[in-house]
Protein backbone atom coordinates (compact mmCIF):
# COMPACT_ATOMS: atom_id res chain seq x y z
CA UNK A 1 0.00 0.00 0.00
CA UNK A 2 2.84 2.20 0.52
CA UNK A 3 4.47 1.66 -2.67
CA UNK A 4 1.07 2.28 -4.09
CA UNK A 5 0.53 5.99 -2.61
CA UNK A 6 4.44 6.48 -3.47
CA UNK A 7 3.85 5.99 -7.12
CA UNK A 8 0.65 7.82 -6.97
CA UNK A 9 2.23 10.77 -5.11
CA UNK A 10 5.04 10.38 -8.26
CA UNK A 11 2.46 10.01 -10.86
CA UNK A 12 0.54 13.47 -9.07
CA UNK A 13 4.10 15.35 -8.86
CA UNK A 14 4.76 14.55 -12.78
CA UNK A 15 1.77 15.51 -14.12
CA UNK A 16 2.09 18.81 -11.69
CA UNK A 17 5.30 19.51 -13.49
CA UNK A 18 4.03 18.67 -16.76
CA UNK A 19 1.23 21.07 -16.42
CA UNK A 20 3.05 23.63 -15.12
CA UNK A 21 5.50 23.93 -17.87
CA UNK A 22 2.24 23.84 -20.18
CA UNK A 23 1.01 26.70 -18.62
CA UNK A 24 4.68 28.39 -19.12
CA UNK A 25 4.92 27.69 -22.39
CA UNK A 26 1.11 28.27 -23.41
CA UNK A 27 1.71 31.85 -21.16
CA UNK A 28 4.92 32.92 -23.24
CA UNK A 29 3.59 32.28 -26.45
CA UNK A 30 0.48 34.21 -25.76
CA UNK A 31 3.09 37.13 -24.50
CA UNK A 32 4.57 36.90 -27.20
CA UNK A 33 1.73 37.33 -29.54
CA UNK A 34 0.35 39.82 -27.49
CA UNK A 35 3.03 41.86 -27.74
CA UNK A 36 3.47 41.57 -31.42
CA UNK A 37 0.05 42.93 -31.62
CA UNK A 38 0.86 45.35 -29.16
CA UNK A 39 4.00 46.75 -31.37
CA UNK A 40 1.69 46.65 -34.77
CA UNK A 41 -1.01 48.83 -33.70
CA UNK A 42 1.59 50.91 -32.09
CA UNK A 43 3.05 51.66 -35.88
CA UNK A 44 -0.07 51.40 -37.22
CA UNK A 45 -1.01 54.84 -34.79
CA UNK A 46 2.45 56.48 -34.99
CA UNK A 47 1.45 56.40 -38.88
CA UNK A 48 -1.91 58.26 -38.35
CA UNK A 49 -0.64 61.44 -35.76
CA UNK A 50 2.88 61.10 -38.10
CA UNK A 51 2.44 60.84 -41.42
CA UNK A 52 4.97 58.51 -42.97
CA UNK A 53 5.52 60.80 -45.96
CA UNK A 54 6.62 63.50 -43.37
CA UNK A 55 10.00 61.29 -42.39
CA UNK A 56 12.45 59.35 -44.36
CA UNK A 57 13.65 56.76 -41.02
CA UNK A 58 11.03 54.65 -39.64
CA UNK A 59 10.04 55.71 -36.61
CA UNK A 60 11.22 52.67 -34.02
CA UNK A 61 15.13 53.55 -35.13
CA UNK A 62 14.73 56.60 -33.75
CA UNK A 63 12.62 55.94 -30.37
CA UNK A 64 14.01 57.71 -26.93
CA UNK A 65 13.16 57.04 -23.31
CA UNK A 66 12.09 60.56 -21.74
CA UNK A 67 10.42 60.85 -18.08
CA UNK A 68 8.83 63.76 -16.28
CA UNK A 69 6.27 63.34 -13.72
CA UNK A 70 5.45 66.44 -13.94
CA UNK A 71 4.56 66.91 -17.45
CA UNK A 72 4.19 63.26 -18.58
CA UNK A 73 2.31 62.12 -15.77
CA UNK A 74 4.36 59.03 -14.85
CA UNK A 75 7.79 58.24 -12.80
CA UNK A 76 8.43 55.54 -15.37
CA UNK A 77 10.11 55.86 -18.81
CA UNK A 78 7.95 57.05 -21.49
CA UNK A 79 8.71 56.69 -25.11
CA UNK A 80 9.29 59.52 -27.44
CA UNK A 81 9.51 58.77 -31.21
CA UNK A 82 11.96 61.26 -32.97
CA UNK A 83 10.48 61.32 -36.80
CA UNK A 84 13.83 62.54 -38.58
CA UNK A 85 14.05 63.81 -42.52
CA UNK A 86 17.44 63.82 -44.10
CA UNK A 87 19.26 64.18 -40.61
CA UNK A 88 16.99 66.54 -39.16
CA UNK A 89 13.82 66.16 -36.74
CA UNK A 90 10.70 67.38 -38.07
CA UNK A 91 8.50 65.78 -35.60
CA UNK A 92 7.75 63.73 -32.33
CA UNK A 93 5.13 61.53 -30.95
CA UNK A 94 5.40 61.09 -27.21
CA UNK A 95 3.48 58.66 -24.93
CA UNK A 96 2.10 60.23 -22.22
CA UNK A 97 -0.07 59.33 -19.02
CA UNK A 98 -3.32 61.48 -17.66
CA UNK A 99 -2.43 59.56 -13.95
CA UNK A 100 -6.25 61.49 -12.97
CA UNK A 101 -9.06 59.72 -14.82
CA UNK A 102 -12.18 58.57 -13.45
CA UNK A 103 -10.72 54.79 -12.99
CA UNK A 104 -7.01 55.49 -13.20
CA UNK A 105 -4.12 56.33 -15.90
CA UNK A 106 -5.28 57.09 -18.97
CA UNK A 107 -2.41 56.21 -21.85
CA UNK A 108 -2.47 57.87 -25.04
CA UNK A 109 0.36 59.03 -27.34
CA UNK A 110 0.49 62.84 -28.35
CA UNK A 111 2.04 63.92 -32.29
CA UNK A 112 3.58 67.31 -32.50
CA UNK A 113 5.29 68.76 -35.51
CA UNK A 114 9.17 70.48 -34.74
CA UNK A 115 6.93 73.66 -35.28
CA UNK A 116 5.17 72.41 -31.63
CA UNK A 117 1.68 72.12 -33.71
CA UNK A 118 -0.71 68.97 -32.62
CA UNK A 119 -0.51 66.68 -35.44
CA UNK A 120 -2.85 63.90 -33.71
CA UNK A 121 -3.58 62.56 -30.60
CA UNK A 122 -4.71 58.71 -29.59
CA UNK A 123 -5.56 56.96 -26.37
CA UNK A 124 -3.10 53.86 -26.10
CA UNK A 125 -4.90 52.24 -23.31
CA UNK A 126 -7.53 52.89 -20.42
CA UNK A 127 -9.94 51.97 -18.12
CA UNK A 128 -12.63 54.53 -17.81
CA UNK A 129 -15.80 53.75 -18.06
CA UNK A 130 -18.14 52.22 -20.79
CA UNK A 131 -20.72 54.71 -22.27
CA UNK A 132 -19.67 57.59 -20.20
CA UNK A 133 -15.71 58.33 -20.24
CA UNK A 134 -15.10 55.89 -23.61
CA UNK A 135 -15.22 58.90 -25.55
CA UNK A 136 -11.52 59.18 -25.84
CA UNK A 137 -11.22 55.87 -27.93
CA UNK A 138 -11.49 57.03 -31.71
CA UNK A 139 -13.75 54.31 -32.24
CA UNK A 140 -16.45 55.36 -30.52
CA UNK A 141 -16.19 59.04 -31.06
CA UNK A 142 -14.12 61.49 -33.23
CA UNK A 143 -13.62 63.89 -29.84
CA UNK A 144 -9.80 63.13 -30.42
CA UNK A 145 -9.72 64.48 -34.00
CA UNK A 146 -10.28 68.03 -31.73
CA UNK A 147 -6.58 68.50 -30.95
CA UNK A 148 -5.23 69.04 -34.54
CA UNK A 149 -3.70 71.85 -35.36
CA UNK A 150 -3.24 73.23 -31.76
CA UNK A 151 0.09 75.01 -30.72
CA UNK A 152 -0.07 76.24 -27.23
CA UNK A 153 0.37 80.44 -27.03
CA UNK A 154 2.13 80.07 -23.91
CA UNK A 155 2.54 77.54 -20.60
CA UNK A 156 -0.72 78.99 -19.11
CA UNK A 157 -3.05 78.78 -22.38
CA UNK A 158 -6.24 76.92 -21.36
CA UNK A 159 -7.53 76.49 -24.51
CA UNK A 160 -6.88 73.09 -24.09
CA UNK A 161 -8.98 72.31 -21.46
CA UNK A 162 -13.01 71.10 -21.12
CA UNK A 163 -15.37 73.81 -21.65
CA UNK A 164 -15.89 74.09 -17.65
CA UNK A 165 -12.76 75.23 -17.36
CA UNK A 166 -12.96 77.96 -19.45
CA UNK A 167 -11.50 75.66 -22.52
CA UNK A 168 -12.70 75.00 -25.96
CA UNK A 169 -13.13 71.26 -25.34
CA UNK A 170 -16.56 69.49 -25.17
CA UNK A 171 -16.82 67.47 -22.27
CA UNK A 172 -19.09 64.24 -22.08
CA UNK A 173 -22.64 63.72 -21.00
CA UNK A 174 -22.30 62.32 -17.35
CA UNK A 175 -18.45 62.72 -17.60
CA UNK A 176 -16.50 65.38 -16.68
CA UNK A 177 -13.25 64.15 -15.07
CA UNK A 178 -12.26 61.78 -18.03
CA UNK A 179 -11.89 64.78 -20.75
CA UNK A 180 -10.32 66.88 -18.21
CA UNK A 181 -7.84 64.52 -17.23
CA UNK A 182 -7.10 64.05 -20.86
CA UNK A 183 -7.10 67.35 -21.77
CA UNK A 184 -4.65 68.74 -19.26
CA UNK A 185 -2.15 65.97 -20.05
CA UNK A 186 -2.02 66.65 -23.79
CA UNK A 187 -1.86 70.32 -22.55
CA UNK A 188 1.44 69.45 -20.21
CA UNK A 189 2.97 67.28 -22.99
CA UNK A 190 3.15 70.35 -25.38
CA UNK A 191 4.91 72.14 -22.40
CA UNK A 192 7.32 69.52 -21.78
CA UNK A 193 8.34 69.77 -25.71
CA UNK A 194 8.48 73.39 -25.55
CA UNK A 195 10.97 73.28 -22.84
CA UNK A 196 12.78 69.87 -23.48
CA UNK A 197 12.58 69.49 -27.15
CA UNK A 198 15.72 69.51 -28.59
CA UNK A 199 16.94 67.71 -25.83
CA UNK A 200 14.94 64.73 -27.04
CA UNK A 201 16.97 63.05 -29.58
CA UNK A 202 20.35 62.93 -26.94
CA UNK A 203 17.92 60.52 -24.49
CA UNK A 204 18.70 57.25 -24.13
CA UNK A 205 17.16 55.29 -26.95
CA UNK A 206 14.32 52.92 -26.32
CA UNK A 207 16.21 49.34 -25.32
CA UNK A 208 19.32 50.70 -23.74
CA UNK A 209 20.40 50.67 -20.51
CA UNK A 210 19.71 53.68 -18.26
Amino acid sequence: MLNSMKRNGLVLALFGMAATALVAVTHQLTEDRIYEQQQKQLLKTLHQILPAEEYDIPLHQSCHLITSHQYLGSEEPQRAFVALKEGRPVGLALETTAPDGYNGDIHLIVGIDWNENLLGVRTLSHKETPGLGDGIELRKSDWVLSFVGYRLKDEKDKRISVKKDGGEFDQFTGATITPRAYTKAVRNTLNYVRRFKEEIPSAPQCGEKR
